[in-house]
């Protein structure tokens, strides 16, 4: 901790989540448009997407040291807004101060994507299957890798927050890495849009098509359809 971390000035739990509570509250009222995240029990995640992209980031030594301070703090109310768009993640964090992060992305590389796709191909059942982490044992290790899978390295995640913390990665930003965990529960597609990918072609070139000698479940089509919250025809 240093001098300019807002921890200086200690809050109760119970004072930093009547803090978020009322910052949001103010927001709101002033038509601001809220998407906060929380988690409730003992893991952050629940889903297949979710668990694996927090088991990423504490893979990493890198972020070792404040990971705990953002789970306290996620747990807390405190990340009122997070909103994940290609590439990017924005947030809301309330502490002594409210504060806003942003976390860049970069894309999976052509070439591991490429690679990513012919090894895939054939070996995922459905759309459905693949964001419901419906995945055999070597597809789930093949996506997960470390080194060579879906998920992005230190070296391609990018950080930012406008506390006065000096710190590479502040309790804020380490609290909105598990957010994103936790907001993959309920839209677990939006880990494809964060880096940048279209899902679908790890099995198919296109919805309308399915794997060679296959031929298209219905059943499957509507279970997509209520995954995503769309219409298809």
């Amino acid at each position: 901790m240093n001098d300019y971390d807002d921890e200086s000035l200690p809050l109760s739990v119970k004072e930093l989540r009547a803090r978020a509570a009322g910052i949001a509250r103010r927001l709101e009222a002033e038509g601001e448009t809220l998407s906060p995240v929380g988690a409730n029990g003992r893991s952050i995640a629940r889903s297949f997407w979710g668990k694996a992209w927090c088991r990423n980031i504490e893979s990493y030594q890198d972020y070792e040291s404040r990971l705990p301070r953002g789970r306290s703090y996620l747990r807390n109310g405190t990340v009122i807004d997070l909103k994940i768009l290609p590439g990017k993640v924005t947030a809301l964090v309330s502490g002594s101060e409210l504060y806003h992060v942003e976390i860049r992305i970069d894309p999976v590389a052509p070439e591991r994507w490429a690679q990513l796709r012919k090894q895939c191909f054939g070996k995922i059942g459905s759309l459905v299957d693949l964001v419901e982490g419906k995945l055999s044992d070597p597809i789930v290790e093949l996506l997960c890798d470390r080194d060579s899978g879906l998920f992005p390295e230190p070296d391609e995640i990018h950080l930012n927050c406008d506390c006065p913390d000096w710190a590479d990665l502040c309790k804020h930003l380490a609290a909105v890495l598990y957010g994103i965990g936790a907001r993959l529960d309920d839209d677990p597609a939006l880990f494809f849009v964060l880096r940048g990918v279209d899902q679908s072609e790890l099995f198919s070139g296109d919805l309308g098509e399915n794997l060679p000698g296959a031929a298209v479940d219905l059943d499957d089509l509507d279970d997509l359809a209520d995954t995503f919250g769309i219409e298809l025809d």
